[in-house]
This record gives structure tokens, C-alpha cells and sequence, in this order.
């Protein structure tokens, strides 16, 4: 077993930084990399004998171009950044909304209602989804880490919290129509 987990850290060492490029290069964001390349080192550590493994390298390239794969055949899950409006600097997003310290009466009156809105829809939620909706956006937590904090699979918090969006969606629709007519 410990000689197993050396083999998987060495492994790690050996490939993330390659690794990581490969996958860079064919998704939209480092987020999604970094995600996929987790994947990729969970579906190895998952595996019971590692060491079965005759060609470690190509056997991680095989893995990480099937998530690719995966992630263009399904709907990416939806982020809270995907939901912005234009302003007359250009594109504004509601996290940077949120975040912003700029002291403005305007920013300050909008974030107040955006949070107001958020808090009253995240209420609305199952306890399961409203927290890992909280840990990955607000919280920038990766879905690895929220795994190995809950102990539930990736897929399944993926799920969650894509539910989690489409509520939040639904619910916040007619607050980002007034923004965007604004």
C-alpha cells in the first residue's frame, strides 16, 4: 500500500506539469484544466493496482483526452461568472460585482440587492446543493477538494450543483433582465 502511494506521488510529480498543458490546450480555462488533470489523478489513485499499469504516461494522456471528450459531449457545468451584463466599459461580471471594493453608491446599492437575491435563492436550495454551490463558487473550492472533504463522488457534486444553478438561474432571471436593461 505505501508503496503504491509512492509510486502515485511520483507519478504526479513526473506528469502534472506535461500533463496539464496537454489538457490546457483543448479546454476554455485553466479552471477546467486544473479539474480534468484532477480527474486524471483520482481515476489513478482510485485504480487497485497501479502498478498493472505498463505504459503510465500514455495510460494518463488516454484518460485525460476521454475527460476532454467527456466535457464537450455534455453541457459544462454553469458558472456563476456566465451570468454578466455590459456596461459602457464592457463586460462586467456579477462576481466582479461582488468582489468589487470601488466604493460606489451604484456598485454598493447592486451588490446589496444581488446578495439579498443570491441568499433568499440559495435558501430555496437543498442543503447538499446549496453547499457545494457555495464551496466551488464562492468559495473557490476545486470538486477534488470538496470530494475529499465530503467523501462524495466528483459526478455526483457536479450534479448537484448544477442544479443548484439552474435554480439560481430561474430565480435570478428577472434581476439580471433589470441589470441588463438598465
Amino acid at each position: 500500500m505505501a508503496q503504491a502511494k509512492t509510486n502515485i506521488v511520483q507519478t504526479i510529480k513526473k506528469y502534472s506539469k506535461q500533463l496539464f498543458g496537454f489538457i490546457r490546450q483543448r479546454v476554455s480555462s485553466d479552471e477546467d484544466a486544473e479539474d480534468i488533470l484532477q480527474d486524471v489523478w483520482y481515476q489513478l489513485s482510485s485504480r487497485p493496482e497501479v502498478e498493472a499499469i505498463e505504459q503510465v504516461g500514455s495510460w494518463l494522456y488516454r484518460v485525460a483526452r476521454n475527460r476532454i471528450v467527456d466535457g464537450y459531449r455534455k453541457q459544462r457545468p454553469e458558472r456563476l461568472d456566465d451570468y454578466g451584463y455590459e456596461d459602457d466599459d464592457g463586460e462586467v461580471y456579477f462576481k466582479d460585482l461582488l468582489l468589487a471594493d470601488d466604493g460606489t453608491p451604484e456598485t454598493d446599492y447592486l451588490r446589496e440587492i444581488f446578495w439579498q437575491q443570491l441568499m433568499e435563492a440559495l435558501d430555496e436550495l437543498p442543503e447538499n446543493q446549496r453547499q457545494v454551490f457555495i464551496w466551488n463558487e464562492l468559495e473557490d473550492e476545486t470538486f477534488q477538494e470538496i470530494s475529499d472533504r465530503t467523501g462524495e463522488n466528483i459526478k455526483t457534486l457536479i450534479s448537484r450543483k448544477r442544479y443548484a444553478i439552474q435554480h439560481l438561474r430561474q430565480r435570478l432571471e428577472n434581476l439580471y433582465q433589470d441589470l441588463t436593461d438598465a
